[in-house]
């Protein structure tokens, strides 16, 4: 809660957004930091107008001001595998039922490719 409340009081731009989510993932374990890091590209890729940012402490990326997706460490929070989340602002609802959350223990070219479709579609 006291990284939330000095990201609000902080309210920076764009670029400052994204030098904050960099901070953020550097300062991870390695294996969190290599996901976070490919996470990192592989969201700029998909979806270019997401504005990279930090939410509660974790590397997350907006439109219009409101969170769209986030990764969150594994390590940071003792479990054994880190997530990739999407707020209810993602367009990945389907039927009454759909995950928000994945866990991720490493990604190989079908994960990316994974993640790359549930990007764009949250974005759509």
């Amino acid at each position: 809660m006291k990284e939330r409340a000095r990201e609000l009081r902080s309210a920076s731009s764009a670029a400052d957004g994204e030098s904050e989510l960099l901070a953020k993932i550097a300062e991870m374990q390695p294996v969190d930091r290599a996901l976070g890091e490919r996470i990192h590209a592989i969201v700029k890729a998909a979806a270019p107008e997401l504005a990279p940012r930090t939410w509660y402490g974790m590397p997350a990326y907006a439109k219009d001001g409101r969170v769209v997706c986030f990764f969150q460490s594994g390590q940071k929070f003792k479990t054994r595998y880190a997530t990739l989340g999407f707020s209810d602002k993602a367009n990945l609802d389907d039927g009454v039922m759909w995950p928000n959350s994945y866990a991720l223990k490493e990604l190989t070219a079908a994960e990316e490719a994974r993640i790359t479709e549930l990007v764009k579609r949250a974005v759509s």
